[in-house]
């Protein structure tokens, strides 16, 4: 069955953690003691329904101030397909976390509470998700029920986004009426809101269409560790373990190995249930070649007629995940792209994204906690990449403090399509 990834998005208290709850329950997911749990936590905090969203809220903090901190993921299925829910914070606070828990998505959900409308969070995780590359987005108008289930409060709200949506590129975007508290439009048909004649949101997800397969993109391999066993004479080989980035792999192809440049054919592939003819992504695998080159960690294995770039200047999108430091032109970090690790410099900061606006604020000079802009980096070794909007897998890196080890950003390699 197709696998998808969802992410869910939206302002405090819209209900996010409710709907995963009940996308879960209703589409029988949840097993009996997790559901026990649920209730008898339910029973002692208010007693008069099933908090749906302790389900996904798993933290003593998030249960205590009613919120989602951290990521919490939830995997449920049907008859047709697979899904894994990301439900990601939806305080300002907590931007980064969004970025993380949206980046491997085929789906955003945007929730807006029907009492409150479209607000500047809500246009935030809209941005965010499509810089992301996340080509899906259903907006959930939920709490529905609190407005009377009123057809001119949710064509209203739908209006507002389209405005909105006029000042960027948009992706295939659609509007569900609902309230995930007693179910309407989730799993089934509201019969309080005959008015909708799109639809409910599970129906929706298991007709969306899957991304492309990252085995149909061009290959991409990063060496990660190199195998001698030097066993005997007849033993004696050199092999390179690693995980398929992109693409497919098969003996005799002709690869090319980057940034080195030299040339050569798969010979043997070994999976860990024996040797095969083929593999592709996200296999890992262990490749031997035609040629004794020595390739260290590092290296991209990549076909011979389908390159990827090589740079040693990029622009890049960046999400800023630090609290206690900003980023700055002249800072210097260390890039972590695939395997391959290499000295970054800020050359400049292009611009800071203005989320209500859809602008660039041209004149910013650093990028604090969970801003994100648009940044220009000199890389010390050349980085074997393509652009995010054509390959995430090798569009994607992460910026390291080098003095105390940790991450600082996140970035996507290319400009932002959406912001003017």
């Amino acid at each position: 069955m197709d696998l998808i990834r969802i992410a869910t998005a939206g302002s405090v208290d819209d209900g996010k953690s409710t709907l995963i709850g009940r996308l879960l329950l209703d589409s029988n997911s949840l097993n009996d003691d997790t559901l026990a749990a649920v209730e008898d936590v339910s029973q002692r905090q208010r007693g008069d329904y099933v908090n749906l969203a302790l389900i996904t809220d798993g933290l003593r903090a998030e249960r205590e101030q009613g919120i989602t901190i951290d990521v919490a993921y939830r995997y449920f299925s049907t008859n047709t397909r697979k899904f894994i829910l990301a439900d990601t914070p939806g305080h300002v606070q907590y931007t980064r976390n969004m970025v993380t828990g949206a980046s491997t998505a085929e789906v955003a959900l945007i929730m807006i509470d029907a009492r409150n409308g479209l607000v500047e969070q809500s246009r935030r995780h809209y941005v965010i998700a499509s810089l992301l590359g996340i080509t899906h987005i259903i907006v959930c108008v939920n709490k529905m029920d609190l407005v009377g289930y009123n057809e001119e409060i949710f064509n209203q709200i739908r209006a507002d986004f389209d405005e909105f949506l006029t000042k960027s590129i948009a992706s295939n975007i659609v509007f569900i009426p609902m309230s995930a508290l007693n179910g309407d439009n989730v799993v089934d048909p509201s019969i309080n809101m005959p008015w909708y004649h799109g639809d409910p949101l599970l129906n929706v997800l298991e007709q969306i269409p899957v991304r492309q397969d990252l085995g149909t993109l061009p290959l991409r391999m990063p060496v990660q560790y190199v195998i001698r066993p030097m066993l005997n004479k007849y033993q004696d080989y050199r092999a390179y373990a690693g995980s398929i980035a992109s693409g497919t792999l098969y003996v005799g192809q002709r690869v090319r190995i980057l940034p080195s440049g030299q040339e050569s054919v798969i010979t043997n592939i070994d999976a860990p249930w024996g040797a095969v003819e083929e593999a592709s992504a996200p296999d890992s695998i262990t490749v031997r070649i035609s040629d004794d080159f020595d390739i260290p960690r590092g290296e991209t294995i990549c076909d011979a007629e389908k390159l990827p770039q090589m740079r040693h200047n990029i622009a890049a999108v960046i999400c800023w995940m630090d609290d206690r430091s900003s980023l700055s032109q002249g800072d210097i970090y260390r890039i972590k792209h695939g395997t391959r690790s290499s000295k970054a410099i800020v050359t400049e900061v292009n611009a800071r994204f203005s989320i209500s606006s859809l602008d660039k604020e041209l004149d910013a000079n650093e990028l604090k906690l969970n801003e994100m802009g648009h940044v220009s980096l000199k890389i010390s070794d050349p980085l074997v990449c393509d652009d995010y909007s054509v390959n995430r897998a090798t569009g994607n890196f992460i910026l390291i403090n080098e003095s105390t080890n940790a991450t600082v950003a996140a970035g996507m390699i290319g400009d932002p399509k959406i912001i003017a």
